[in-house]
């Protein structure tokens, strides 16, 4: 028989309903939110666990969809695109 073959269910311990395999994702929800305290011009902390993590930037635009985002510029004038979620605000802004 194939390897393809096999089910992954194969290797779930019998009987413990409340198991759940380490390849299943975690969906952060707070990313849904739309956050009306974001304008273009005001400046953010990016968040998160990303290259920028900890920068500074400028929200250039506002991105609507499914997960709301900002374009920001960074400080070291990089143009990236982060989760609302993951932005924070802070003082001195445009």
């Amino acid at each position: 028989m194939a390897r393809t073959a096999r089910s992954s269910l194969e290797a779930r311990p019998a009987g413990d309903p409340g198991y759940v395999r380490s390849t299943v994702a975690t969906i952060n929800l707070a990313a849904l939110d739309v956050r009306d305290d974001l304008r273009v011009g005001h400046r953010v902390k990016i968040g998160g666990g990303g290259l920028y993590a900890g920068e500074f930037a400028v929200v250039e635009s506002i991105l609507t969809g499914i997960i709301p985002a900002a374009m920001v510029r960074t400080e070291a004038g990089k143009t990236r695109r982060v989760r609302a979620v993951d932005l924070e605000r802070v003082a001195g802004e445009g």
